[in-house]
């Protein structure tokens, strides 16, 4: 059975290296640029779990399953291609800074509902948070809440381990292809059949076709007539030297509050991102300096140290994000009996990866049919 994947950032590499452990499947991924590109090339690669506010249903089961299976992926893809992944096991703390009753009784009821599903939050008083991360100003905020379980990663790094993991299993990557039009079959079955992709490497035929092309992926369903409408909005973020850790090195949370991340990378070195900025005409988006200033400043704030951090780069990049309908798209395409979408992740692309990959392994292998893969939850991400 022949599979095509049109995209590769984190969420087509992610589906064609679970696919690729199916036996009995040709899989080829085509993307117009290089691997981890467009929104993963700029994520921050913050994974929130268990301290996210989803409780229920997909979403939270969706977040469970990928933190659950990036603890077994990591060291499957390093084992595997000999690369070294970026992987923070220590955890992910929120700074709060708010001090209402309301406020506190919230995170009270989540540490309970987290309990009662397996897994671990703390709330830390600020006595605890000037112990365990003295960097913190105590001034701003009044507490936190610590998810051990929760992780984050490098997700260029994670991109390109998987496109070579994928390799080494037999799939086909085809980079600097465009797909030019799609044709379907003639007759006026429905639902339809997408029989094959032109491209500007020739005709490529197959079974099933995942779209998986982020922002990419309205172009090419308008050539199915069937336009799934994803619209851009800007994220900016930068690196920040300081030479040495924050705090206590032995310990380097992903440090979140008030939506601004400042992520350990080692060596001294944090990401702080990200902003958040919509079109206003057309889908033209110029970086606006004064916000992700604005993103560094709440960064000092919380961590006073990081004033004299000097800024070794800034980066932007476009999430992918559904209009009119929640985040993520994934499913048939309407109308198409062979055409996948798992696209439209906005903020979540790198967070739910190995979830969507099982959804997709569940539309095109269905549970009890073929090999599992290592993954083994062959159920989780599609519910």
């Amino acid at each position: 059975m022949n599979v095509v994947i049109i995209g590769c950032g984190v969420v087509g590499a992610t589906i064609a290296y679970e696919l690729s452990q199916v036996k009995g499947l040709k899989i080829t991924v085509c993307d117009r640029q290089p691997p981890a590109q467009a929104s993963t090339g700029a994520a921050l690669g913050v994974l929130m779990g268990a301290i996210s506010q989803k409780i229920k249903g997909k979403a939270w089961q969706m977040r469970q399953t990928s933190i659950q299976r990036y603890e077994t992926l990591i060291p499957e893809l390093e084992a595997l291609t000999n690369r070294k992944i970026l992987f923070n096991r220590q955890g992910i703390l929120m700074l709060l800074s708010d001090s209402s009753l309301e406020g506190m009784s919230a995170w009270e009821k989540l540490v309970k509902i987290r309990q009662s599903q397996g897994w671990h939050l703390e709330i830390w008083d600020t006595t605890q948070l000037q112990n365990m991360c003295p960097q913190v100003n105590g001034e701003k905020v009044t507490g936190a809440v610590y998810s051990p379980q929760d992780r984050q990663l490098d997700p260029t790094a994670l991109t390109l381990a998987l496109v070579d993991a994928a390799q080494r299993n037999g799939v086909t990557f085809k980079f600097g292809v465009t797909v030019l039009d799609a044709q379907t079959s003639t007759s006026e079955s429905s639902p339809k059949f997408c029989d094959r992709l032109e491209t500007t490497e020739g005709k490529i035929a197959a079974d099933w076709f995942v779209v998986a092309a982020g922002l990419g992926s309205t172009p090419l369903t308008a050539k199915l007539n069937q336009v799934i409408d994803i619209r851009p909005v800007l994220g900016q973020a930068l690196q920040l030297s300081l030479r040495h850790p924050l705090g206590n090195a032995n310990f380097q949370p992903a440090i979140t509050g008030n939506d601004v991340h400042i992520v350990p990378v080692g060596g001294g070195d944090y990401w702080v991102g990200a902003t958040v900025e919509f079109p206003t005409n057309g889908d033209e988006i110029p970086p606006n300096q004064q916000l992700l200033e604005s993103v560094r400043e709440q960064a000092i704030a919380f961590c006073p140290e990081l004033a004299t951090a000097s800024i070794l780069r800034t980066w932007s990049g476009l999430r992918p994000r559904p209009q009119g309908r929640p985040a993520p798209v994934i499913g048939k395409l309407p109308g198409f009996s062979n055409v996948l979408l798992a696209t439209g992740h906005y903020r979540n692309g790198v967070l739910l990866a190995p979830a969507t990959a099982y959804a997709i392994r569940e539309m095109i292998i269905p549970q009890g049919m073929g090999n599992q893969g290592a993954g083994g939850v062959g159920k989780a991400g599609g519910e």
